[in-house]
């Protein structure tokens, strides 16, 4: 009964910790998008209102006292924590080898659709060292929002049409996955 009571309760620590990171990340991208969005003014005000919303919403559910979500047991492979620790710590430095790379070599066009694809990437491992199985939907459709971002690019689209569809996009995939987690754990 107490081992149950604890994963239970872990459970619901992992379902918020990854709702909150969730939600918040995807705040992150949305402004990005926003940035390249063709119109200024009220109307970018709004949509970045919106975005704040959509954050507080998932939040909110996310964090909400204990329900049925997060209640299953986990199945956490050994040594979890520290190939977490591993995964964060690889995707944190190659976006910032990207960011800073990307600028240096005078590519800055590309920074979105790589980062994109470094984070997608990096939910990959992470549905099996937080056995939740929707991370490899997360990171699949991260990974295929930074093909699109290259093939704008290719096509000869602007830097900002980029910026708005991969950072918008990446945005929606966020907080989709952040309220699959606050209401299915």
């Amino acid at each position: 009964m107490l081992e149950e009571k604890v994963n239970q309760n872990f459970g619901q620590v992992l379902r918020r910790r990854g709702v909150l990171i969730l939600a918040l990340f995807a705040l992150v991208w949305a402004a990005a998008g926003i940035s390249g969005l063709p119109f200024t003014g009220p109307t970018q005000i709004l949509v970045g209102a919106v975005a704040v919303l959509v954050t507080v919403v998932a939040l909110a559910l996310g964090l909400r006292p204990q329900g049925t979500a997060g209640t299953r047991p986990r199945d956490l492979p050994d040594g979890w924590r520290r190939r977490v620790g591993q995964v964060n710590l690889v995707e944190v430095v190659l976006v910032l080898v990207t960011i800073f790379g990307c600028a240096r070599l005078g590519v800055p066009m590309l920074i979105p659709p790589v980062v994109c694809l470094v984070v997608g990437a990096h939910f990959l491992p992470l549905a099996r060292l937080f056995d939740q199985p929707q991370y490899r939907w997360t990171g699949i459709l991260l990974c295929v929002v930074a093909v699109v971002g290259f093939v704008i690019l290719a096509a000869g689209g602007s830097t900002e049409a980029t910026r708005a569809v991969v950072g918008l996009t990446a945005a929606l995939i966020l907080w989709a996955s952040a309220l699959h987690v606050a209401f299915r754990g």
